[in-house]
């Protein structure tokens, strides 16, 4: 039996619609078989589709479960934010005003309200690898078009969702890449990682601090997503370790442009709180209506 279930379709890390990374969400998910959803992701054919649950945790606001077209991630950035955006917009009230707990594959994640707007969450810890210097010429194919910085190692950082972070020599080189999907497949297959992000930085009056672009390989199908929460949250943990080479001041807080390539024009604030990075953006709404499922 079929029910009417609320649903929305945001637009996450841009306040301008069409410009960020779509995320459907349903708000009623209660009663739905893994089944069931998987089919209504692969229905939706967005990037991630996220379902709204009772938390198991007294100290959640809600649980969420994030599904591509072919699997479940325990953690996703964009869908975080709009997922916490889409329930305030619809009338969720914090058990602590300012802030949201969602509960999901990684445990508990803090979603703060900014007062500029938008939302923030607490990036998860990240466990590190750095790339070994036999993959160097595989990357290199990856990366084709775009100049790697070559005194910077290449890291695996692992928040449930794994990326590859590599440093290109500029905001430019980032955005001169023409990918070799073959490579792209063969390092996330070697490496087990779920996709490559890399970084640039901008000259000083450029129009963010860094451009980046997440890289991804499915079935043989080169995919770049617009705008990743989880890439950049690997970006500031990775950051943070190598001690802000471009500066003390990136230790307060920096600015991400990502999807230019895609012509997408996502926006990303990263601030560190005692020393912890909150990757914050705005969201809007495109779609807001019922699901007869």
């Amino acid at each position: 039996m079929t029910r009417l279930r609320r649903f929305k379709q945001v637009d996450v890390f841009t306040a301008e619609p069409l410009k960020g990374n779509a995320l459907a969400v349903i708000l009623d998910a209660e009663g739905l078989t893994d089944a069931e959803m998987f089919a209504m992701a692969r229905w939706t054919n967005l990037a991630e589709t996220a379902f709204v649950l009772k938390p198991a945790s007294p100290k959640a606001d809600y649980r969420v479960r994030i599904f591509t077209t072919d699997k479940e991630l325990p953690f996703a950035g964009h869908p975080t934010l709009g997922t916490a955006y889409a329930l305030l917009q619809s009338g969720l009230k914090p058990k602590n005003p300012g802030h949201l707990i969602q509960e999901c594959g990684v445990g508990l994640v803090q979603v703060n309200q900014l007062a500029e707007g938008g939302q923030a969450f607490s990036a998860p810890p990240a466990a590190m690898k750095p790339l070994a210097a036999e993959h160097n010429a595989l990357l290199a194919t990856a990366l084709r078009g775009g100049k790697i910085q070559a005194d910077v190692t290449p890291v695996a950082a692992d928040m449930g969702i794994i990326w590859l972070v590599v440093r290109m020599e500029s905001a430019q080189d980032c955005l001169n890449i023409t990918a070799d999907a073959a490579a792209i497949s063969e390092l996330q297959t070697r490496l087990g990682v779920n996709g490559i992000a890399v970084y640039g930085l901008h000259d000083k009056n450029g129009p963010a601090d860094y451009e980046v672009r997440a890289l991804i390989d499915e079935d043989g199908v080169l995919k770049e997503d617009p705008v990743t929460g989880s890439a950049n949250a690997c970006l500031a943990r990775v950051l943070k370790a190598a001690g802000f080479p471009d500066g003390a001041h990136m230790a307060e807080s920096y600015r991400v442009r990502q999807g230019t390539k895609l012509q997408r024009d996502g926006r990303v604030t990263v601030t560190f709180v005692d020393g912890e990075p909150w990757i914050g953006g705005d969201t809007c709404t495109l779609i807001d209506g019922t699901l007869d499922l």
